[in-house]
């Protein structure tokens, strides 16, 4: 079965580009000209990832990624045409994977497809689960808990504390993470890996603002604190 796109843009010329290359690549592409028609869209088609305008009428992106992340958890990448650092910060936090500027190249695109494609794949069901003090993440189920809660990560911050608690106790620097999760050399996601550790640290720690679990160490990268013996 291919993998299904949902494209999501207010103008219908980026959506019928978009479509038709994507189908070119082997995808199966659903298209939704603003926010609500992209929540009826994404709840019949069931996307296996979303590309998403942020400025659009009625319902823009950051209003659907509010919405839509109460339900689902699929890998979603924005398209926005501002430059601007803030617009694509704000949607990250809100739960996007990745973000292009306008006007990008298609096989830049497919590239970051792929990637957060890859990153949200079910691992192997043999793959035992990894504790680290309250932190239990389940590789086969793809689910993580935090003193017996369940922890609604998205696919790009299960994979970065997955790599964490792997290195429990290991300092990993900036270049290390964000190699390790962009995979085949693909470093998007240096640029916006500050944003991914600060929504982890809202979802597993008791005060994110004095991490218990995810360590800064300035300069360098980050750690996942192991318990005290």
């Amino acid at each position: 079965m291919a993998t299904t796109i949902l494209v999501v843009d207010d103008k219908s010329a980026v959506r019928e580009l978009l479509r038709d290359y994507l189908a070119e690549q082997g995808f199966a592409v659903v298209t939704a000209a603003n926010g609500r028609a992209a929540l009826v869209a994404a709840r019949h088609d069931l996307p296996d990832a979303i590309l998403l305008d942020i400025m659009m009428p009625e319902m823009d992106g950051y209003q659907f990624l509010r919405e839509y992340r109460r339900e689902r958890s699929v890998p979603v990448i924005l398209l926005t045409a501002r430059a601007e650092e803030s617009d694509a910060v704000l949607g990250l936090e809100l739960g996007a994977d990745d973000y292009v500027i306008k006007p990008f190249r298609m096989q830049e695109l497919v590239a970051r497809i792929r990637a957060v494609l890859r990153r949200a794949e079910p691992p192997d069901a043999a793959t035992k689960p990894v504790r680290v003090g309250e932190l239990l993440l389940d590789e086969a189920t793809h689910t993580v808990t935090v003193r017996g809660a369940p922890a609604d990560l998205t696919p790009t911050e299960f994979n970065l504390l997955s790599i964490l608690m792997g290195a429990a106790g290991q300092v990993l620097t900036r270049q290390q993470l964000a190699d390790r999760l962009a995979e085949d050399g693909y470093a998007g996601l240096d640029r916006t890996l500050n944003v991914h550790i600060r929504n982890l640290r809202a979802k597993i720690e008791p005060d994110p603002n004095r991490p218990r679990y995810v360590e800064t160490i300035f300069g360098v990268g980050y750690r996942l604190r192991k318990p005290e013996a």
